[in-house]
C-alpha cells in the first residue's frame, strides 16, 4: 500500500501555513515527484514527525487534511470535479482508488437509509495519515459544493481522547466513533443527487479515458492474488461462496488466506467485489447472457441482489452499463 508522490505535497504546504522550517522534513519531502509512489510507512512516519513540532494539538492531522487541493490527488481530484453528481464524483473515486492507493480499499453500501463511504483496516495504517485521509476528503468536497451538508456521522479505527473527540466533532459537524473495525464517513442518500459546480461531461470523458489508461499500467495482481481469483472464478457459479471455501480449495487455513491477502494490501471483501465487479462488466459485454444468468454465474441467488451490488461498484445498473456499452 502507498500514497502518491502529489499527496505528500499536502505535508510541504501545511509546514508553510504553520511557518515551520522544518529543513530534514522538507529535504525529503522534495525527493518525490507527484507521479511517484511513496509507501504508507514513509507517509506515516513523516506525518508523526512533522506534528510533533506542534505538540498539544489534540487532532493535528485535521489541519493537514483542510488544505487539500486537486492537484494533490491527480487526475482522481480532477476527474471527480468534472462528474456531473456527487455519486458519479464517488463511484469514480471507487473506480479509481488504486490510482492513489494502489489497492482498492474503498466500499460504499446503503446503511440505515445513508451512504456509507468506507475503508476495511489496512496494514500500517496510523492515526495522523486515518486523520488527515477523512479530514481531506470532507474538506475536498465542501470546497467544491459550499451549501453541502455535513456528514450524517464519521468513525475512526483508533481509540481517542475526550480533546480529540471534541476536535473531530467540530472539525466535521456531526457525531464521530472512534475504536471502529472500518473508517467510515456517512452521508445522506439525498446528499448522492446534488450537482458537482464543475462538471464537464467531455472533460470528464476525457480524463476518465486517462484514469483507464493509468489503472491499466499499474502492476498487475501478485500471483497469489491471480490464484485466488481463478479459485472464485470457479466456484462462484455454486453460489454461496466464502473465504473459508475459497481456502479450502487453495489447501490452506482461512487465517493464513487472510493474512496473506492482507500482505498485499487487500481485504477478502475487496478481492472478491472487484474480481465480480470485473466479471460482470464481461458477461454485460455479451448480449447472450441476460440478467439472471449473469446473476447465477456471479454466485447471486437473485437478479436484485446483483443489480444493488453491480450499483454500489459502479454508480448505476447493469441495464444502464449495457446499454452504455453499446
Amino acid at each position: 500500500m502507498r500514497v502518491t508522490g502529489a499527496w505528500t505535497a499536502l505535508l510541504t504546504d501545511w509546514l508553510d501555513q504553520a511557518q515551520l522550517p522544518a529543513p530534514g522534513i522538507r529535504a525529503r519531502l522534495a525527493m518525490w515527484l507527484p507521479e511517484d509512489r511513496v509507501p504508507v510507512t514513509t507517509w506515516a512516519a513523516l506525518l508523526d514527525e512533522a506534528v510533533a513540532l506542534q505538540p498539544g494539538e489534540p487532532a493535528p492531522g485535521l489541519a493537514i487534511g483542510a488544505g487539500v487541493q486537486p492537484r494533490h490527488v491527480g487526475v482522481l481530484g480532477y476527474l471527480v470535479l468534472a462528474s456531473d453528481t456527487l455519486a458519479e464524483a464517488m463511484a469514480a473515486y471507487q473506480r479509481y482508488e488504486r490510482l492513489f492507493y494502489g489497492v482498492d480499499l474503498a466500499e460504499v453500501a446503503m446503511v440505515q437509509g445513508e451512504v456509507e463511504l468506507r475503508w476495511p483496516r489496512p496494514p500500517h495504517v496510523s492515526v495522523v495519515a486515518d486523520e488527515v485521509a477523512i479530514a481531506a476528503l470532507v474538506s475536498f468536497l465542501r470546497r467544491q459544493i459550499a451549501d453541502a451538508p455535513p456528514p450524517s456521522r464519521v468513525s475512526f479505527l483508533h481509540a481517542a481522547a475526550p480533546a480529540r473527540r471534541a476536535a473531530c466533532e467540530a472539525f466535521f459537524g456531526c457525531p464521530v466513533d472512534f475504536g471502529d473495525t472500518h473508517t467510515r464517513v456517512r452521508f445522506p442518500a439525498s446528499y448522492l443527487a446534488i450537482p458537482m459546480p464543475h462538471r464537464d461531461p467531455g472533460l470528464r470523458t476525457l480524463l476518465d479515458q486517462q484514469a483507464r489508461s493509468l489503472l491499466a499500467a499499474l502492476p498487475q495482481p501478485n500471483p497469489f492474488d491471480r490464484a485466488v481469483q481463478q479459485v472464485l472464478v470457479r466456484l462462484l457459479p455454486d453460489g454461496e461462496v466464502s473465504v473459508d471455501k475459497v481456502a479450502q480449495a487453495l489447501h490452506q487455513s482461512t487465517r493464513t488466506l487472510q493474512r496473506r491477502l492482507g500482505d498485499s494490501g487487500i481485504t477478502w471483501q475487496a478481492l472478491l467485489d472487484r474480481t465480480r465487479e470485473h466479471l460482470a462488466r464481461q458477461y454485460l459485454a455479451d448480449p447472450a447472457l441476460s440478467l439472471a444468468e449473469i446473476a447465477l454465474l456471479l454466485g447471486y441467488s437473485e437478479q436484485s441482489a446483483f443489480t444493488r451490488a453491480f450499483r454500489r461498484w459502479t454508480g448505476q445498473t447493469p441495464q444502464a452499463c449495457r446499454r452504455g456499452a453499446r
